[in-house]
């Protein structure tokens, strides 16, 4: 029938068109599943088992909502988020913000070549061989790739992570008692408890995350006509994170916990899983560990070129060559160098600098949200597609929400 083929048709193009645009949102909410956040998933899982499982549900939530809230305002203004703090709030804000924000990113890589150490030393390769091939590699892609290509292997690392289902299932979980804990959620008062609550919901949202979304729509060149396609890009990029973190405590609760096994970081639980789960569940979950990681090393630092050279006014793109974008390629290469060569400093603090740039990112997190609220909510900025009232609630209760998480973690670490 006609009807029936013109809709055939209709339905092709949309398809094609959503596979055009998809990126950003899966890309971004990936990333979250870095090195850090798979040591916080692994630690609740084998500290508490599944009970703190209904944790990722507000995680998904805040998520969401943020992530909408950046790519709408990317989309509309074709201007990144650090281009738009310094036109509305001052160069003098600005610099120390985005200062704070470097140093945080510094020590967020420098962790991220930690968990590529740590994978690798699972299966038998030194940290003086892994890191500077991962280094290279990583810098390689960047500076001699274009968007497209690194966008599809982005991509190719975002689907890496499902192998944590495997590891999971290879655990045997209990599936009655996950889904106890989810209808009836149970909270540990305890500073500990506290502490790995805020530590699930805090490892979702990164500073950073917010400027590397909105750079990467206007790279992309997305249009409002192709929103509603983002959003279902934002919302399998988000329920891919939380279905990743889920299975991540699982398969540790499954196997650590039943067996009373403490594990202190990512690497452990790996290493952990081999007696308990198998061999080849081992392997699995290191080379999880190893993707999450190197994927991370390439984007965390990317997003920090990105927002630094947006807020001051220079060139920045991954398209763009080596003398069109000095200032750029110039900032990636060297956080990429400083964090690589960290991590091969025999004895290096590295739970130190992990510590601190988290405190960091819970320090600034806040300022860029509430002035990421701001702005979307600014009419010169935005015109008709202002934030609608609910959102506002919403966004504002979760910044709220943020910041209390935020300043208990400092508080719980630090007094």
């Amino acid at each position: 029938m006609p009807g029936s083929k013109f809709n055939f048709k209709k339905l092709i193009k949309q398809i094609a068109i959503f596979f055009a645009i998809l990126g950003p949102g899966i890309i971004t909410g990936s990333v979250d599943n870095d090195a850090g956040g798979i040591t916080t998933y692994s630690v609740a899982g084998a500290m508490y088992g599944y009970g703190l499982i209904w944790t990722l549900i507000p995680s998904f939530v805040l998520l969401l909502i943020i992530q909408e809230m950046n790519a709408r305002m990317g989309i509309v203004t074709g201007k990144g988020l650090a281009d738009l703090i310094r036109e509305n709030a001052g160069v003098k804000v600005t610099f120390f913000i985005f200062i704070g924000l470097l140093f945080a990113d510094l020590g967020n890589t420098t962790t991220e070549f930690a968990g590529v150490a740590g994978s690798m030393e699972v299966f038998g390769v030194s940290k003086y061989l892994s890191v500077p091939i991962a280094a290279f590699m990583v810098w390689i892609l960047v500076v001699k790739g274009n968007y497209k290509i690194a966008e599809r292997i982005f991509l190719i690392f975002s689907v890496s992570l499902l192998t944590y289902v495997i590891s999971a299932i290879m655990g045997k979980p209990h599936w009655e008692e996950i889904g106890s804990s989810i209808i009836h959620p149970k909270i540990d008062v305890s500073t500990q408890g506290l502490a790995m609550v805020i530590g699930i919901i805090g490892t979702t949202i990164a500073p950073w995350m917010q400027f590397y979304m909105q750079s990467s729509v206007i790279e992309k060149g997305l249009k409002m006509k192709n929103y509603s396609y983002t959003l279902i890009d934002i919302v399998v990029g988000c329920v891919a994170t939380v279905v990743v973190a889920f299975f991540i405590i699982v398969a540790c609760a499954s196997t650590l916990h039943e067996n009373g096994t403490n594990i202190m970081e990512a690497k452990d639980a790996a290493l952990a899983l081999k007696p308990l789960a198998g061999n080849l569940a081992s392997q699995v979950f290191a080379f999880g560990l190893f993707i999450a990681s190197i994927f991370s090393a390439t984007i965390l630092p990317l997003a920090t070129a990105f927002y630094v050279c947006e807020a001051f006014g220079f060139e920045a793109g991954i398209d763009k060559k080596w003398d069109e974008a000095k200032e750029f390629f110039s900032l990636y290469t060297g956080i990429l160098v400083i964090a690589a060569i960290i991590i091969l400093i025999p004895k290096a603090p590295l739970i130190k600098i992990s510590l601190w740039s988290q405190v960091l990112n819970g320090i600034l997190l806040p300022v860029v949200l509430i002035c990421m609220i701001i702005l979307v909510n600014n009419k010169k900025i935005m015109g008709v597609h202002i934030n609608k009232p609910i959102t506002n609630i919403i966004g504002w209760v979760a910044t709220g929400l943020l910041i209390v998480l935020s300043s208990t973690w400092i508080i719980l670490n630090f007094l």
